[in-house]
């Protein structure tokens, strides 16, 4: 027989992270180790209940889909308007906007979802308008243009759900 996987905590949150595709609903504990090929013990092991579970699937979300785009972002070391493609492909191609529609959905019912999904956005806004001032747009149309830059993203992902690498 074979021994069931070592899960770390980032396992059981990737695990829920694409649970959530399906709607934050469908992110339960069994189903879940189900997914995941272990027991429910495992999840126990790693986190208290449920709730806590969906309060780290929110900060995960936020810093696996936004901070960490952003921290790539500003290393790259090409001219300002290569860095914004190169943030447009990586977001696209490794589709972590996928995810934003049903954070979103969450957000409509939730509090504390709410408020980490305008963070987020802001975040995404705030550095996208950056990136275009950067590139040597004027405050207004850089804002602007990284509002646009990011709900396209946000949208494409909803409605085009495979990354460009996949076309």
């Amino acid at each position: 027989m074979q021994a069931a996987p070592q899960l770390g905590r980032e396992d059981w949150l990737q695990g829920a992270i694409e649970l959530s595709l399906k709607g934050i609903d469908q992110v339960k504990v069994a189903p879940l180790a189900t997914k995941l090929g272990v027991t429910t013990g495992s999840f126990y092991w790693h986190f208290e209940n449920r709730k806590e579970l969906l309060a780290e699937l929110l900060k995960y979300w936020e810093r696996e889909m936004t901070d960490s785009a952003i921290v790539a972002a500003k290393q790259f070391t090409g001219p300002p308007a290569d860095r914004i493609l190169a943030l447009m492909e990586t977001v696209m191609s490794q589709g972590l906007a996928r995810y934003d529609l049903p954070i979103w959905q969450w957000a409509q019912s939730d509090a504390d979802a709410k408020r980490v999904f305008k963070r987020a956005l802001k975040k995404r806004f705030k550095f996208a308008a950056w990136m275009f001032a950067e590139a040597g747009f004027a405050k207004t149309e850089a804002e602007a243009r990284g509002r646009m830059m990011v709900i396209y993203m946000m949208g494409e992902s909803t409605l085009i759900p495979d990354p460009i690498a996949k076309r």
